[in-house]
């Protein structure tokens, strides 16, 4: 990346999650900070992202299938409680339960960005980085997946590798997303990163260009990183999203 210029590194050194960057929550107005609480820890220079058996569906008396979640975001807020103002809604109608003030820590509008990441996942949990726009607008509301990878794609020597972009509610970007068969490793460390511009995004894995999308969204978006658990779908697992670092190039 040396015709670039970095513009943030994380590598999860310090004792805690930076918290001028990182909210430690998944979309916790749907349900509340409390709920929806990251289990994670910060070792050997990574960010250990986990699900613990004990720990509660997300949003358990609502959300179909059941899910379990532990996840970070680099923005959010809402509107006050009883609204329909908050990010990524899961159903038509949803309300605010517990009102989430302003909070942007790093939100890009474009450039390089590279996560280095190890998984260990079972078939019924995912992992996965994505951006979504802030919706401080309604419309600004589309969806990039960086990487996303369900247990249940796991072959001895390959794995699913999800990327592309998700319309929601915004009809200027398209829907335009694929789950890509790569020959990796889950559970050994692996780049995955996005070359994204006002025209195009390029998405990688170790470097290679895998797939590229015309008319990305092109306003300010917020990371989320998360690890995934579906206790419907098999038996008892503890999945976990092990990450050395998160770097921004403009």
């Amino acid at each position: 990346m040396a015709d670039r210029e970095l513009v943030f590194e994380d590598h999860f050194d310090g004792p805690t999650l930076d918290p001028a960057v990182w909210l430690p929550n998944y979309l916790p107005q749907w349900s509340s900070r409390a709920a929806t609480a990251a289990q994670y820890e910060l070792a050997d220079s990574c960010l250990r992202l986990f699900i613990p058996p004990d720990q509660g569906l997300w949003c358990e008396d609502d959300h179909t299938p059941p899910m379990r979640v532990s996840g970070i975001q680099s923005g959010n807020f809402s509107g006050p409680v009883g609204s329909t103002v908050g990010q990524q809604p899961y159903r038509d109608g949803l309300v605010v339960r517990e009102e989430q003030p302003a909070f942007w820590g790093w939100t890009p509008s474009g450039g390089y960005i590279e996560l280095r990441a190890r998984a260990v996942v079972s078939p019924r949990s995912m992992v996965a980085l994505w951006m979504v726009g802030l919706e401080d607008s309604p419309e600004r509301c589309a969806e990039i997946c960086i990487t996303e990878m369900f247990g249940k794609s796991v072959l001895p020597g390959s794995v699913e590798v999800g990327m592309g972009l998700h319309t929601f509610r915004d009809p200027s970007v398209p829907e335009d997303f694929e789950a890509v068969r790569l020959d990796l490793d889950l559970t050994d460390f692996h780049l995955y990163a996005i070359d994204w511009t006002p025209d195009r995004a390029d998405f990688y894995v170790d470097g290679a260009l895998i797939r590229t999308c015309p008319s990305p969204p092109a306003y300010p978006m917020q990371l989320m990183l998360a690890v995934f658990d579906f206790p419907d779908e098999s038996a008892e697992a503890v999945p976990e999203f092990v990450v050395d670092y998160i770097r921004g190039y403009k």
